[in-house]
Formats: structure tokens, C-alpha cells, sequence
């Protein structure tokens, strides 16, 4: 319940952001088949843009940011 709670939090979205970020520039300079790296990145990052916590998913908890740290 605690990582899940984090992780809805603002600052568990600013670290989803930051974390996609990183992903996608090493996926991006390193190249190849780490490109695969970069499409985790995007997930992540766009997860924390758009306010969703896949691990709550996990804890059966809301998906949406806002409704978890609500609850």
C-alpha cells in the first residue's frame, strides 16, 4: 500500500516523468535494440503527464492519480 500511495503522489508522478526521460535518452543514444528502452520510457512518461498509476492497477486501486490520492 505505501509504493502505491508514493506512487500516486505528486512527487511518485514527478519521479515517472523524470525516470521516462532517462529511459528514453539512454534507449535513444545507445540505439539498436535499445530502442526498446526508449518505448518503456514513453509509457512511463506519458503515464506521469497524464496523471495514471499502472501500479495501482496491481493493489486494486484506481487508476487515475487524482482518485487514488483521494482515497
Amino acid at each position: 500500500m505505501g509504493f502505491s500511495r508514493f506512487m500516486a503522489s505528486n512527487t511518485g508522478r514527478a519521479v515517472r516523468v523524470i525516470a521516462g526521460v532517462a529511459l528514453i535518452v539512454i534507449g535513444g543514444l545507445l540505439g539498436g535494440g535499445w530502442w526498446a528502452l526508449a518505448v518503456v520510457g514513453l509509457v512511463s512518461l506519458a503515464a506521469g503527464a497524464l496523471d495514471i498509476c499502472m501500479f495501482n492497477a496491481l493493489f486494486g486501486h484506481p487508476l487515475n492519480g487524482k482518485a487514488a490520492r483521494a482515497s
